[in-house]
């Protein structure tokens, strides 16, 4: 008897038909062993899901959605056009720059405040609440990979990102 896997004694390991185990009955059971699949190389692309605006990549003064730079303020929504966001800096922000976001109904706008983090004041968030639209507020990066995360998920979801500069 020896110990199992589970640390636990069994049986000793199986044999063959009285056959010793030797190198020779081991080299020759290799030789008629079942053969593996072939292996296929497949070739894998990333599922855009239809044509949905996805952040590819971000910097200091600028974002890219599906490829394409934007250098200034914009809003993204998953299956609408990109939306340049008149704001050039966090001081200039008005209640208006929030309404435009409360015709596409998101669930929650995900506020990207730029390079640091700074929360707008209540007012200017004040009609999208009334709508029942949530707000998070983030540092720009973050917003672009939770607006991502959150796209991806299928939740109606908006980003305003804020690009000062």
């Amino acid at each position: 008897m020896r110990a199992g896997p589970t640390g636990t004694r069994g049986p000793p390991p199986a044999v063959t038909a009285g056959a010793p185990a030797s190198r020779k009955n081991i080299a020759r059971h290799l030789t008629h062993a079942p053969r593996r699949p072939r292996i296929t190389n497949l070739k894998l692309h990333q599922d855009s899901s239809g044509a949905l605006n996805t952040v590819t990549g971000y910097g200091p003064d600028y974002v890219e959605i599906n490829l394409v730079r934007h250098q200034g303020s914009i809003i993204v929504l998953p299956e609408a056009p990109v939306i340049a966001w008149p704001v050039s800096s966090f001081e200039a922000l008005s209640a208006e720059h929030f309404e435009l976001l409360i015709a596409p109904a998101p669930e929650v706008v995900i506020f990207g405040s730029g390079e640091r983090l700074r929360f707008p004041h209540p007012r200017l968030t004040a009609a999208l609440a009334k709508h029942r639209i949530g707000v998070e507020t983030m540092d720009f990066k973050a917003a672009c990979r939770t607006y991502n995360i959150l796209m991806a998920e299928g939740r109606k979801v908006a980003a305003a990102l804020l690009i000062e500069g």
